[in-house]
């Protein structure tokens, strides 16, 4: 059974998520799984969300117990998670994901980074040897249903990142982009978001810092200037960006008291808050973009998209019971009529892959018909002719 614990920008404060961020690497998901009951585990940390997709046993008593209780144990204030995370389970986890990796559930509605960081988050937990086989074809089956809603929506066109969203709301304040200095924190995915995002408005000024010396390299393949000192950097820029994975500005690093705007997009946080308190710096966090961004509609078909999606992978699973009977009643006659075979005759091996193949012939469609029946919510009437034509329980 699939569990998911879902702590995000509705019922977590940001500071909570914050110091949670910092505590998540790349062991957390196989200390989930050392769990007795828990066979798997996807952890899923993003700028204003983490979550736990767990594959717990389905003889587990109270399985949201368990995974609040391996939360509160395994993460630095997760016993403060624990007390505000939802906790899903079976075919409402399964909706819950296929949602979030669509961007349903994001912060901004139809963001366009949180299919590749649910697919990381996979990818991470496959390396550390914590995904099981239902893991990984859910998580595979809500990539499915992203491609889709882009197929058959405008979303890529129309999603928002948190960045552009930011740009959004500064627009009465920046008419022209051109001249303003722009200092860019980080060298991820994000900050070349940024870029793509500043370029856009026209800005033209870019610089980029990097704690870890990827400057340099970065700067070189998006035609912006490296730095290589953070305060003397802050202190030529009219805005600062921030998207990396650790603190950089701090009250030291501002050397000047300048009029300057600085925006964190990190989780865990970039800047010190502290730094909101400088005379001459304005401070916008997750906190404020969350509670001052106008979220976009997102076209009712997106959300059809992913339901059908959903409501297909549920049903398809459903019929496995009725599957695995049906192929299993060919196995057995197969298995039987195999032992008919005269011993030694030249011909047995060939008489033996040609029964094999009949055998995977007359699987083959029967099992198709058994998804299609259970898409349309008519699988009992296939599972009651299974009982009427071939006896099975």
């Amino acid at each position: 059974m699939l569990l998911c614990l879902t702590a995000n920008h509705r019922n977590t404060e940001f500071d909570v998520l914050d110091r949670v961020a910092r505590s998540v690497d790349a062991a957390t998901a196989s200390a989930f799984a050392a769990h007795a009951d828990v066979r798997g585990a996807v952890v899923l940390a993003t700028c204003n969300r983490f979550e736990a997709y767990l594959d717990v046993s389905d003889d587990a008593e109270a399985p949201e117990k368990i995974g609040t209780t391996a939360l509160a144990a395994l993460l630095d204030d997760g016993a403060e998670l624990a007390a505000s995370v939802t906790a899903l389970s079976g075919d409402d986890a399964i909706r819950h994901l296929f949602s979030v990796s669509s961007g349903l559930e994001s912060m901004v509605m139809g963001e366009d980074e949180i299919s590749g960081q649910v697919q990381r988050a996979l990818v991470a937990s496959r390396e550390a040897g914590a995904v099981t086989g239902h893991l990984e074809q859910v998580f595979q089956r809500a990539a499915t249903a992203n491609r889709a809603v882009r197929a058959r929506t405008d979303l890529a066109a129309s999603g928002r990142t948190l960045v552009r969203t930011v740009l959004d709301m500064l627009e009465l304040r920046v008419a022209d982009w051109s001249p303003i200095p722009v200092l860019i924190v980080g060298t991820g995915s994000y900050a070349a978001t940024t870029i793509q995002s500043l370029r856009a408005r026209g800005a033209e000024n870019l610089r980029v810092f990097s704690a870890t010396g990827r400057a340099a390299r970065f700067a070189e393949k998006f035609g912006v200037t490296a730095e290589d000192d953070l305060p003397d950097a802050i202190s030529r820029a009219r805005i600062v960006i921030t998207c990396t994975s650790r603190y950089t500005v701090t009250v030291d690093q501002i050397i000047d008291e300048k009029n300057r705007l600085i925006i964190d997009l990190g989780l865990p946080r970039n800047v010190d808050p502290a730094v909101g308190e400088l005379a001459g710096i304005e401070l916008i966090d997750l906190a404020i973009i969350g509670k001052n961004a106008e979220l976009p509609e997102l076209a009712d078909v997106a959300r059809d998209v992913v339901g059908a999606h959903a409501a297909t992978y549920l049903a398809h699973r459903a019929a496995v019971p009725a599957i695995v009977g049906y192929r299993r009643h060919i196995a057995d006659a197969l298995a039987a009529e195999l032992t008919r075979l005269p011993h030694g005759s030249g011909h047995s091996d060939d008489i033996e892959r040609a029964l094999r193949h009949f055998a995977a012939v007359l699987a083959h469609g029967p099992s198709v018909r058994a998804r299609e029946f259970a898409a349309a919510g008519r699988l009992d009437e296939y599972e009651a002719a299974l009982r009427i034509v071939f006896d099975l329980p």
